[in-house]
Formats: structure tokens, sequence, C-alpha cells
């Protein structure tokens, strides 16, 4: 990838004009040059050791190309979801630096922050573990704020800002309206496994799922469960939930996404995979 990169910045001095993107004609010159260079980046990412991508459906490239071609004006959504502890969130955190680094237009959003507020359920059966032994099914659709969710992400994608409410991630299954001011910034990441269900999917112009190898996920699992300081037992019995749940309500959402990528990838990797869009992306003259 860093070869990539630099033969990219070696052409700083021979800049392409910055077409009029307002113009039908310029959208399509940048459909054209963008379509070239992802197509350039997943056939060097097969000859990595671990490479990014595992599957990118056929169409996905032309289709997203056509978008930004039509709807020039909207925010660009993308969703990354998967299965609990399959890296998703460290993923995110790695873009959240090169956000950072590079200055990049874009706004990460946790669907997680979307959890009903249980906090009377809890109080009733006396802590979260209770709660779900007794049957409540955490990750199922009917868990998340999805109506709420839909609307927030179509105002980010129309240009306006909101306020998100935050779910409060200390036991006590207390959800906070309104909390955490998010703006629409050119790209919208959303991430967590609510991102894709039902119709919520449907607000997204680019949909990745994050895979992983099933060792790997339950030994990261039970890391953080300890990093927690959740119990081993519990930390275990967790684990059986998220299997069935996963089975039921993430897998699935596999065939829904337009890229699959791994998990397991070295996060230097993914941070270079983002500089080098940073880079093709601005690589237009004034």
């Amino acid at each position: 990838m860093l070869s990539l990169i630099e033969k990219e910045k070696q052409t700083e001095n021979f800049k392409l004009s910055k077409p009029d993107f307002s113009t039908k004609t310029g959208r399509e010159f940048l459909a054209f040059y963008l379509q070239s260079k992802l197509k350039k980046i997943i056939a060097h990412d097969r000859k990595n050791e671990v490479p990014i991508f595992k599957e990118v459906q056929p169409d996905f490239i032309s289709s997203f190309s056509r978008r930004l071609i039509d709807y020039p004006n909207q925010r660009i959504m993308i969703a990354i979801t998967g299965e609990s502890a399959s890296g998703k969130t460290t993923i995110c955190k790695t873009v959240q630096e090169a956000i950072k680094q590079f200055d990049m237009p874009i706004e990460i959003i946790s669907s997680d922050n979307y959890f009903n507020d249980i906090s009377e359920l809890i109080k009733k059966y006396g802590g979260f573990d209770e709660l779900r032994d007794n049957g409540y099914d955490v990750d199922s659709p009917e868990s998340f704020q999805l109506a709420l969710l839909k609307e927030d992400l179509l105002k980010l994608k129309n240009g306006e800002d909101v306020k998100i409410p935050q779910y409060l991630v200390n036991g006590t299954g207390i959800s906070v309206p309104k909390a955490i001011s998010k703006k629409s910034k050119k790209i919208i990441v959303v991430e967590g496994m609510a991102s894709v269900y039902k119709d919520i999917k449907d607000v997204f112009d680019i949909k990745i799922y994050v895979d992983i190898d099933k060792t790997t996920q339950k030994r990261w699992f039970l890391e953080r469960a300890s990093e927690r300081n959740q119990s081993p037992e519990n930390a275990l019995k967790h684990w059986e939930y998220v299997q069935i749940a996963s089975k039921k309500y993430v897998q699935p959402q596999k065939t829904e996404c337009d890229v699959v990528i791994n998990g397991e990838s070295h996060l230097e990797y993914y941070k270079q995979f983002l500089e080098y869009m940073y880079t093709v992306t601005n690589s237009f003259s004034s």
C-alpha cells in the first residue's frame, strides 16, 4: 500500500485540473477517476499477506459511481456492521485517527447509542446478566430505537446536524436523549450491528460487513469482557448468547452488504488505505 501512496504523491507536480463537479460531465469524470483508483487498490490488496477486502459485490463500484453522479449534494452514508468482537469498533477508532491526521470530512456514529432504555428492567431483575438470563434479547431489532435512528440518519444525509441519544455502558441501561451532537459532514459512518437492521440499510450508499475467524473473535470477546470486569462465567454465558443472536440477526446481514472486509487485517494497513484514499481525492489542482 505504501508503494501506491508514494506513486500518487510523486504525481503532485502534475495534478489534474479540478473539474466542475456542479456539472454532470464533471461528476462523470470524478466517478470514472474513483472507479479506476478503487479497482487499483483492490487488485493491490489481493497480494497483501492479510488483505482488507474479502468480498466485493460485482456491481458495487459502478453503482456507487452512478450514485455520485446522480445525487452529488447528498452526504455519503457508510454502514459498518458485523458480529460482536469482530473488530468494527477498533477499525472505526483507526478511522478517527486518520480523520484527525488528514482533516477528513467524516462523522462517526455508533448505532449502539440507539439501544432502548432498559434501566427499569435492569432494576426489576437486578442486573444486565439477570435480565439476559430471563430472556431479554439484547441484539434483536426490537431492542433498538430504529425509527429514531432512521430519522436522524435521513436528516444527516440531507445536510442537517442532529443530536443523538447516548446509551450508558455502565450497567445501568440508561439512554440519555439528544445527548451527543453530530455534524452533517460529507461522509457519515455508522458503526454497529443495527446499522443494517430492517429498512435502516436503505439509507446507506455503502454497506460494509466486518468478518473474522471464530477463534480470534472468541479470544477478543473474552479479553474485552475481562477489561470490563465481567466474571469468566458470565462472559462465557454471554458468548453463548452472542453466538445464537449473531446467527439470527447479524450473519444474515452479510448478504446485504456491498463489501466484506477482514477484521484481522493490521490496523496500520487500514491507516495506509485511508491515506491512499485521502491522497487520490486531493490530487486535483484548484
